[in-house]
């Protein structure tokens, strides 16, 4: 059991109790090969509700931040978190997701880039539809419901509140063969963000 798999299984299971979550959908979730999960962001927290839909290792992109002390990186590291540079378009970083994928295994992007707040998805990075693209893999849209109650961007003690954890349908890219890739990434993209707004809505219907 890798450290992974063991500090899922405590934390989910403590946040399953607390935070009453609720998953929808998870039967959507491709059972074998690589996916791109992306969730909606209101809190630190998503890292782990969104951990929710699958038993299965996923490499989340993580901000620098959370790699400053030298008890985040270790910890960080061992969760396989890919350190990502807050509010850019980190080549280095979808390299390293893009073998991940390549290998069979999945890999989270949260698509609004960094904690937003209130029921609109913000507008979306387009790394997630880059990579479904160059790989041919699908984007599993997932909203999270409640969370900015618990631990909104600007607070360090969380509170009690309902979770939901809503997926949608896997969105599948466009088969091309290397031209129009940009007009195709910004239209996956703006595809992503409709089903994405429409799994945060349920998630937060669900939440209440």
């Amino acid at each position: 059991m890798t450290f992974y798999q063991f500090a899922r299984g405590v934390v989910l299971s403590i946040f399953k109790v607390v935070f009453r979550v609720r998953v929808v959908g998870k039967e959507r979730v491709p059972k074998t090969g690589a996916y791109i999960v992306a969730p909606s962001h209101r809190s630190i927290l998503d890292i782990p509700f969104a951990a929710f839909i699958t038993t299965r290792t996923v490499r989340f992109l993580a901000k620098d931040d959370l790699f400053s002390t030298p008890l985040g990186k270790r910890l960080f590291d061992a969760l396989g978190a890919v350190e990502v540079e807050r509010g850019t378009a980190d080549r280095g970083a979808l390299r390293e997701l893009e073998a991940v994928l390549t290998g069979g295994s999945p890999v989270a992007v949260f698509p609004e880039g960094t904690r937003r707040s209130g029921s609109h998805v913000a507008e979306l990075f387009a790394g997630a539809a880059y990579l479904a693209i160059k790989l041919g893999v699908p984007i599993v849209p997932v909203g999270i419901g409640g969370s900015e109650h618990i631990l909104p961007k600007g607070k360090l003690f969380p509170r009690i509140h309902r979770v939901a954890v809503s997926v949608g349908e896997p969105i599948w890219p466009p088969a091309l063969d290397g031209r129009g890739r940009r007009a195709a990434a910004l239209k996956l993209t703006e595809q992503l963000r409709t089903e994405l707004q429409r799994c945060f809505d349920d998630a937060e219907r669900l939440a209440g």
